[in-house]
């Protein structure tokens, strides 16, 4: 066996010396396993999915300039303020879109990137250190794991539309990941996605009738933000709950490639570019960003871990949303397809979090360690389950997820308990493993 191919199985982080060819099959991988979930969010709220993907493909390159090209991390539609638009710009009785009130929507949005940016600018000023203190691995871990078990039922209900192609695409990802040989182990959610899809259009899962009238080439449309006081106070604070997501979400791809984002290139970097993605997508009608779990996903499953990659994804995505017809053809693709490939990424990404867990050695023996994951779990599940919650801060209602709450709740009660002594080491020039957790 060549030293290339050796590399290959072994699991290689630089996918460049595969070749151009191989490496943009590996991009368009990362841009299927984005792609569900990243239409998803405009298509509940009202948004343009042309947009949509136009600015996930922008804000993901904005990330890697801003991060130095370091970071892994596909951005792509953030569900989290699911809620803001809710509340700020409701769909129609006929499902049709809130034309009136979404730009308002997107600027509440926008002013909660501004969050991101000024705390990547205290980070910056007072260092990662006082921060992480903060969000250990004991907080970072179980919030991973939530990350995965939240998503799971969107997976299970995708499945169930058809459990047939559904396990075609999950039995392909499975055999070719473990059996697969070469280039073929580290696509098989490409696979996966192709297998199932050709059984779905088999099985009349798959409706081509709308193909003809879809323009080949067209421009994404743009809508443009407008402020409103009530919105920005609605919408704003979700900035506090996501920016928690964001941490857990590198942490995760931290965890995933063995290095230590939060140290180089550096927590500020990578909030200042989640945050003005998040800018950029909302003055133009799109939604907000947010690092992409199901990419995560990716990474722990082909074990190419070169950004390169996820930057290809990134033009994939923009390319996408200039092509109406090739944006029709993935838009057909049968939600159980999805679903099939989902199963198995939201179960990696609960996965790496037990593995965070583990390398940094958290000790289970003590309470206060059991307590802060407990109920972080309870917290994430029990409220998501219920729909989280929601409060009046003065005429304006705001929501938080069940994820929110957990974030809070644990790092609340990581702070008040006592026996954290928890330090993030963080030396200039390196890039280490996520340090032990000692207590």
């Amino acid at each position: 066996m060549s030293e290339k191919n050796q590399n290959l199985n072994d699991g290689i982080y630089d996918a460049r010396q595969l070749g151009v060819p191989k490496m943009l099959i590996l991009g368009l991988q990362h841009t299927f396993a984005m792609f569900g979930a990243t239409i998803l969010v405009p298509i509940l709220t009202g948004l343009p999915v042309a947009t949509t993907l136009l600015m996930a493909g922008l804000g993901t390159l904005l990330f890697h300039l801003l991060t130095k090209g370091k970071v892994p991390a596909f951005l792509g539609s953030s569900f989290a303020f699911l809620g803001g638009y809710a509340a700020v710009a409701p769909l129609l009785e006929d499902g049709s879109s809130n034309t009136e009130m979404l730009p308002y929507a997107c600027g509440g949005v926008f002013c909660a990137g501004l969050v991101y940016v000024v705390m990547a600018a205290l980070i910056k000023a007072f260092g990662a250190r006082k921060i992480m203190k903060f969000f250990p691995p004991v907080v970072t871990g179980p919030i991973i794991v939530a990350i995965g078990l939240i998503l799971a039922p969107s997976a299970i209900n995708n499945c169930q539309t058809n459990w047939i192609v559904a396990l075609v695409a999950l039995v392909v990802v499975i055999v070719f990941n473990i059996w697969g040989k070469g280039m073929l182990k580290i696509i098989p959610i490409i696979l996966g996605v192709v297998a199932s899809y050709i059984v779905g259009i088999a099985m009349g899962e798959v409706d081509f009738s709308g193909f003809a009238y879809a323009k080949l080439v067209g421009l994404p449309p743009i809508m443009i933000m407008k402020f409103d006081l009530s919105a920005i106070i609605t919408i704003m604070p979700i900035a506090l709950a996501t920016m928690m997501e964001h941490i857990g979400d590198i942490t995760a791809i931290g965890a995933t490639t063995g290095k230590n984002y939060i140290a180089d290139p550096g927590l500020h970097r990578t909030l200042l570019g989640d945050g003005l993605a998040t800018m950029l997508a909302s003055a133009f009608g799109a939604p907000a960003n947010t690092t992409y779990g199901e990419n995560t996903g990716v990474l722990a499953l082909t074990k190419i871990y070169d950004p390169w990659v996820v930057r290809i994804a990134a033009i994939f995505a923009v390319i996408l949303s200039f092509i109406p017809k090739i944006a029709f053809v993935i838009e057909s693709i049968p939600a159980a397809t999805i679903g099939g490939v989902s199963l198995i990424l939201y179960g990696m990404i609960s996965a790496i979090g037990i593995r965070n867990v583990v390398e940094n050695q958290v000790d289970f023996t003590k309470s206060r360690n059991t307590i802060i994951a407990a109920l972080i779990l309870v917290c994430a599940l029990g409220f998501n389950a219920t729909g989280g919650i929601s409060f009046n801060v003065g005429s304006a209602t705001i929501s938080l997820s069940g994820l929110a709450i957990a974030a809070i709740v644990g790092i609340v009660v990581n702070a008040i308990l006592p026996g954290n002594e928890y330090e993030f080491k963080e030396e200039e020039g390196t890039v280490e493993k996520f340090q032990t957790y000692k207590l």
